[in-house]
């Protein structure tokens, strides 16, 4: 078990290097839309999800007003609460575990906490990962926020692919049967005929909406 814990633990930093790198990305990009340095710091102290902050600065770089750029933030991170559900059983009880577990409750600490083959592995993976993002995150928001236009165009670094290659990695090995190809698969679909025609944040929504509801009528069909 020692030896495993040391892998989850492994693991976790990991994925938690690559995204807190791409966090210098997002803080450059903000204050090059328009917000300055604490706006970028608070809004990753307290949004913390990645999709949902790069959403926001590009709809705020577009010109659009700000109830629109919030909207479409917001719907991007419904799926952390889709996450929650399957992360609730690892987290376990308690008022102030659940309300932290809830602001860390994002695409790599779920992918890591469920790539763990027993509960209290899943555990460590869980709150690792998210302790760790959480830190490295704001940190390199902020190291981004404070050098801006001084480090040239940071979409050039390829950080964007890096953190979703980890992210990919994590999710493969978890796809180990005709259930969850097919599940991925529909939902890929529907994500990619529906980026061009709806507004940022709803393809994703609704791509998870649809596994979901396919999850939930196939084990229905079996008790």
């Amino acid at each position: 078990m020692p030896e495993q814990r040391r892998a989850t633990v492994s693991m976790s930093l990991g994925v938690a290097g690559a995204v807190a790198l791409y966090g210098i990305s997002f803080g450059a990009l903000s204050v090059a839309a328009g917000l300055d340095v604490w706006q970028t710091q608070v809004l990753s102290l307290f949004m913390f999800s990645g999709g949902s902050q790069f959403a926001l600065i590009g709809l705020i770089a577009a010109g659009a007003p700000g109830p629109t750029a919030i909207l479409g933030a917001g719907l991007l991170g419904i799926r952390n609460g889709l996450y929650s559900l399957r992360t609730a059983p690892i987290v376990g009880r308690g008022f102030w575990k659940r309300l932290v577990a809830g602001q860390w409750t994002i695409d790599e600490s779920t992918a890591v906490a469920l790539a763990q083959k027993t509960p209290e592995l899943s555990r460590v993976g869980f709150w690792v990962t998210g302790a760790g993002i959480y830190v490295g995150w704001n940190s390199m928001t902020l190291v981004g926020a404070l050098l801006g236009d001084a480090m040239g165009d940071v979409r050039s670094f390829g950080l964007d692919a890096a953190a979703a290659a980890a992210f990919l990695g994590l999710l493969w090995p978890r796809i180990q049967s005709r259930e969850p190809i097919a599940i991925a698969a529909v939902a890929a679909i529907i994500a990619v005929v529906a980026i061009p025609t709806l507004p940022i944040g709803i393809p994703v929504v609704v791509a998870a909406l649809v596994g979901v509801v396919m999850y939930l009528v196939q084990h229905r069909g079996r008790a």
